[in-house]
């Protein structure tokens, strides 16, 4: 009897070990599987949030331009018709606005106030003839891309398909004693280039923030470029054609207290 009551306690035992063991192993798989839970649960409204935040920033800025006598309007709105206000300033202005005439022969950088919500406007006199404007502006949570519209002023005139412009054989222009003379480090389209501007820097004063500034438009005035100097001193700047053929190049800088355009007209190939 004695050696069955040992065996059945042994054997007692062991079951209570074994049960033990696994009890303990299966507990400890079930809290994991707990914590994983929690983990994918938190990665998921991590991810809701950045999900959300892609909502908000998603969609485009519609851009309305008229020009009546002698006053410029710009209503920015969003998909839904809501006015775009939530603007970033940009080297001091929230909305830059470039004017050219169809031959790129007049050229404006001007400035519309603000005097509403997503509405900036602007006197400003034109003579009769067709133009494109480009609105720059820079929304916080918005696509925006730059494109021209293009509108007519006075009666429609007979307007060319494109310009024939002739690239320059000199790259040194002068204005009012004033002399402004450009480098390219390179003609080639999709490489980087570098447009360096010799002018007399002891009169060169910041304008908007900057050095200078300079835009860029093709032939057909379809392709518009805004550059800034590389930094605020300097009137170097880095930018990319990315498709060969004719480009005007208007280049700005404040000396003596005034602004002065130059403009240049190089073939990139």
């Amino acid at each position: 009897m004695k050696k069955w009551a040992i065996s059945a306690i042994v054997y007692l035992l062991v079951v209570i070990g074994a049960y033990s063991v696994y009890d303990a192993y299966f507990n400890q798989e079930a809290d994991h599987g707990e914590t994983n839970t929690h983990e994918a649960s938190t990665s998921a409204e991590e991810h809701g949030h950045g999900h959300e935040e892609d909502e908000v920033q998603a969609g485009e800025v519609k851009t309305t331009f008229v020009y009546n006598e002698g006053k410029i309007t710009i209503v920015l709105n969003d998909e839904n018709g809501n006015p775009v206000d939530d603007l970033k300033v940009n080297h001091e202005k929230l909305l830059h606005l470039i004017v050219v005439d169809e031959h790129l022969e007049q050229y404006l950088h001007l400035h519309p106030e603000k005097v509403g919500e997503g509405r900036f406007e602007l006197s400003q006199e034109l003579k009769d003839g067709a133009y494109k404007a480009f609105i720059d502006i820079n929304p916080e949570k918005l696509n925006y891309h730059v494109t021209p519209v293009a509108f007519t002023v006075g009666k429609q005139q007979d307007s060319h398909s494109h310009n024939n412009l002739n690239a320059d054989q000199s790259f040194v222009k002068t204005i009012d004693g004033k002399t402004a003379e450009m480098e390219v480090s390179s003609f080639e389209a999709q490489k980087p280039v570098t447009l360096t501007f010799k002018v007399d820097e002891s009169s060169l004063e910041p304008y908007l923030g900057a050095a200078g500034h300079v835009v860029i438009l093709n032939e057909t005035a379809d392709q518009y470029l805004h550059v800034h100097p590389l930094n605020e001193n300097e009137p170097v700047f880095e930018t990319q054609f990315d498709q060969p053929g004719m480009y005007k190049i208007w280049a700005e800088f404040k000396q003596d207290g005034k602004v002065r355009v130059f403009s240049y007209v190089i073939e990139v190939k």
